[in-house]
């Protein structure tokens, strides 16, 4: 099931955010301090605690536990994560499925060198337009997708 996220979710989030981050980025980024240090569950999760209007926009697919998350501004969808030892379940697919059919989402952003999620997302309808730009702080690549 999806659904809304909440503050009892804050510690599962933040461990699939930090933790699918690090499995994605590491080799694109290479830098090992903002991957084991600066980034970390527990100030991750205390902040969504502290500040429960950051769950806004984010919805979960809870099947007994929370296995994946997507974060949604207006018609943008921000972060599709799934929990690594729950990928390639259907689970991505069903947070981008709620996305666009419920929530009309139709424009995302994704690192250039992202590739397994650019054919994720393009198995979804998206294709990558000609809007690029720098990921804030980085010297790497953003591309904008569209449906």
């Amino acid at each position: 099931m999806i659904r809304q996220a909440t503050i009892a979710d804050a510690s599962r989030i933040a461990e699939i955010l930090i933790f699918s981050k690090r499995m994605n980025y590491r080799t694109i980024f290479r830098n090992d301090t903002v991957s084991f240090g600066e980034m970390q569950v527990y100030p991750l999760a205390k902040r969504y605690i502290d500040s429960p209007q950051e769950l806004d926009g984010i919805w979960v697919y809870d099947d007994e536990f929370v296995k994946g998350m997507i974060h949604i501004s207006e018609n943008q969808i921000l972060e599709l994560y799934v929990d690594f030892f729950f990928e390639n379940q259907g689970i991505g697919s069903a947070l981008i499925q709620f996305a666009i059919e419920q929530k009309h989402c139709d424009f995302l952003w994704v690192l250039e060198k992202n590739t397994k999620a650019i054919r994720f997302y393009q198995r979804h309808g998206f294709v990558i337009t000609e809007e690029k730009q720098y990921e804030e702080g980085t010297t790497e690549y953003i591309v904008k997708m569209k449906r």
